[in-house]
C-alpha cells in the first residue's frame, strides 16, 4: 500500500508519478461507503464488549477518559489526513512513514498494522462466541468463530464494492442501534423506571457518592486499556486512500465528524447506560447496553440489543480481514512480502493476501480453546492490539513531525492543515507514553506488553536479512535503488 523505496526522494520533493500496482487497486469506495466506514471505526467492539468492565474501574470517570482518548485520536487523525492529501502518491499511512522515516518505517508500520487486525479480529471471534451463548450457552466457540470466518471470507473475496456495502449496512445497524438506546434511555430517565431490582433510572446515578472514581485514581488510570481499543479501528479510512473516490473530499469530511461522534457513541451511550442501571448493577463481564433493557423488564429487546452487538462485532473482524489483505498486498508490492501476496484477481481483489490473513486468524483463534473465560481472552488479545495500534499512531505523528521539518512548503500549501501540528504531535506522543505505562499497572496487561519486544526484534531481523538479500542482488545484477 505504500509507494516504492526508490521514489522516496521524489516523494519528498512533490513530483507526481503513477504507480501502476496501486492504481490496480480499483477506487470502488464512494463516499457513502467512507462515511459509514469511518463511524463504524469510530464504534468498536470494545465499546460494546469492554464497556462493562471500564465502567467498573471507573465508574463514571470512564466519560471523561473516552474523552480524553478521542481528543487524541482526532489529532492523529488530523495529522494523517494532511500527509495524506500532501501527496498524491501517498495512498495509506504505511506510504507516508516509508517516504519520510525511512523504508523501515514502511516495513515495520505495515507488518505490525497487519497483525494488529489479525489478532483484534480474533478478539472479535471472543466476542461474537460470547454473544451466541446469549441463546446458546452450551455452543462451542469454535462454531460462530469457522461460521464467521467463513461468510466474512466469502464477501472479501468478491469485490472493494460489495465489501463497502456490507460494512455500510453493519455500521448503519451499529448505529441505529446505539441511537434507539440513548433515547430509549432518555424516555426512561424521563419517567423515572424502576427496574425488577428496584433501580430507579435517573441522572443522579451519574454523580451520587462513590461512583466517578469507585476504585481511586488507580482504578481510572487501569480504565484506560479497553478504552483505548474501543477506538481500534478509527484510522481504517487511512488504508482505503488507494480505493476511495475523490479522497480530497470524503477524508476531510469523514475526519472532521470524529469529535462530535465521539461525543454521542461515547459520551452520551455510558452517561445513559450509567443513569438507567446504575453502576453497581453493571457487570464487567457482561455487555451493559444488553443488560439495560433487562434491568428494563425488556428481555425482547435485549435479544434484539445482542443481535446489534453481534452484528458490530461482525463489522470489526469485517474490516480486519480488509486491512489486513490490503497491508499485505502493499508489502507484497514493495517487496517486504512473499510476492504471491501481491496476486489481484480480475476484479482487482488481492486474494492471496486475504486467503493467508484468514489462515493465521484461524490459527489464532486457538485461543479460544485455551481460555474458556470470554473475558480472559478479550483482555489478553485487546492488550496485544493496543499496544500495536499505539505503535501505528505514534508512526504517524512522528512522520508528521519530520513532514513538517522536511517539507514546510507542502504543509502551507494544505488546504486541510492540522490544529496546532507540532504542538499536538508532541503531547500527543506523551499521551500514548503514559497509557503504555499504565498497562504495567495490571498483570493481564503487563504479560502482554513484555511479550511485544519479541515481536519488534523479529522485525528486525527480518528486515535486515530481507535488506542483506536485497543488496546482494543489487550488487549481483547491477540495478541499484535506494536502500537505506
Amino acid at each position: 500500500m505504500r509507494a516504492s523505496k526508490h521514489l522516496e526522494g521524489d516523494l519528498l520533493g512533490g513530483h507526481n508519478y503513477s504507480d501502476h500496482n496501486e492504481e490496480s487497486l480499483k477506487r470502488g469506495l464512494s463516499s457513502r461507503h467512507i462515511q459509514l466506514m469511518s463511524i463504524g471505526g469510530a464504534i468498536g467492539t470494545g465499546l460494546f464488549m469492554g464497556s462493562g468492565k471500564t465502567i467498573s474501574l471507573s465508574g463514571v470517570s470512564i466519560i471523561l477518559t473516552y474523552m480524553i482518548i478521542g481528543f487524541f485520536l482526532f489529532m492523529v487523525m488530523r495529522a494523517m489526513g494532511e500527509l495524506l492529501l500532501s501527496n498524491s502518491n501517498f495512498k495509506s499511512f504505511a506510504d507516508f512513514s516509508a517516504a519520510y522515516l525511512g523504508p523501515w518505517a514502511g516495513f515495520f508500520i505495515g507488518w505490525s498494522y497487519w497483525l494488529t487486525w489479525a489478532v483484534g479480529t480474533i478478539a472479535d471471534f471472543v466476542v461474537i462466541g460470547g454473544y451466541l451463548r446469549f441463546w446458546f450457552p452450551e455452543m462451542p466457540l469454535w462454531i460462530p468463530t469457522l461460521g464467521t470466518l467463513s461468510l466474512l471470507l466469502s464477501l472479501n473475496i468478491m469485490s472493494v464494492k460489495l465489501f463497502g456495502e456490507f460494512e455500510f449496512w453493519f455500521a448503519s445497524i451499529k448505529i441505529v442501534a446505539i441511537l434507539s438506546l440513548i433515547a430509549t434511555g432518555i424516555w426512561l430517565i424521563c419517567t423515572s423506571y424502576v427496574s425488577s431490582d428496584g433501580v430507579s433510572a435517573s441522572l443522579t446515578n451519574l454523580y451520587a457518592q462513590g461512583t466517578f472514581m469507585p476504585h481511586g485514581i488507580m482504578g481510572f488510570f487501569a480504565g484506560f486499556q479497553i478504552a483505548i481499543f474501543s477506538f481500534a479501528g478509527i484510522e481504517l479510512i487511512g488504508t482505503t486512500a488507494a480505493e476511495t473516490k475523490n479522497p480530497e473530499k470524503t477524508l476531510p469530511k469523514a475526519i472532521n465528524a470524529v469529535p462530535l461522534r465521539v461525543l454521542i457513541f461515547y459520551v452520551a451511550a455510558i452517561a445513559v447506560v450509567i443513569s438507567v442501571s446504575s453502576l453497581a448493577d453493571i457487570s464487567p463481564n457482561q455487555s451493559p447496553f444488553v443488560q439495560l433493557f433487562l434491568h428494563a423488564g425488556l428481555p425482547a429487546a435485549a435479544g434484539i440489543i445482542n443481535i446489534v452487538v453481534t452484528t458490530s462485532a461482525m463489522s470489526a473482524a469485517n474490516s480486519g480481514v480488509f486491512s489486513t489483505s490490503r497491508m499485505l498486498y502493499g508489502l507484497s508490492v514493495e517487496q517486504d512480502a512473499p510476492k504471491f501476496l501481491g496476486k489481484l484477481t480480475a476484479s482487482s481483489v488481492p486474494v492471496n493476501a486475504i486467503l493467508f490473513s484468514c489462515f493465521c486468524m484461524l490459527v489464532g483463534s486457538g485461543l479460544l480453546f485455551i481460555f474458556p473465560n470470554v473475558m480472559e481472552a478479550f483482555t489478553l488479545v485487546t492488550t496485544i492490539c493496543a499496544i500495536l495500534f499505539i505503535f501505528t499512531w505514534s508512526m504517524i505523528i512522528f512522520s508528521y513531525l519530520v513532514y513538517r521539518k522536511k517539507r514546510p512548503d507542502l504543509h502551507d500549501r494544505s488546504t486541510y492543515k492540522m490544529p496546532y501540528g507540532i504542538t499536538m504531535c508532541w503531547c500527543s506522543l506523551v499521551f500514548f507514553a503514559f497509557v503504555l505505562t499504565l498497562l504495567l499497572l495490571e498483570k493481564d496487561t503487563r504479560d502482554a506488553l513484555f511479550c511485544m519486544p519479541i515481536w519488534f526484534l523479529g522485525l528486525w531481523f527480518s528486515y535486515k536479512i530481507r535488506s542483506r538479500e536485497e543488496r546482494y542482488t543489487i550488487l549481483k545484477t547491477g540495478n541499484r535503488t535506494d536502500l537505506k
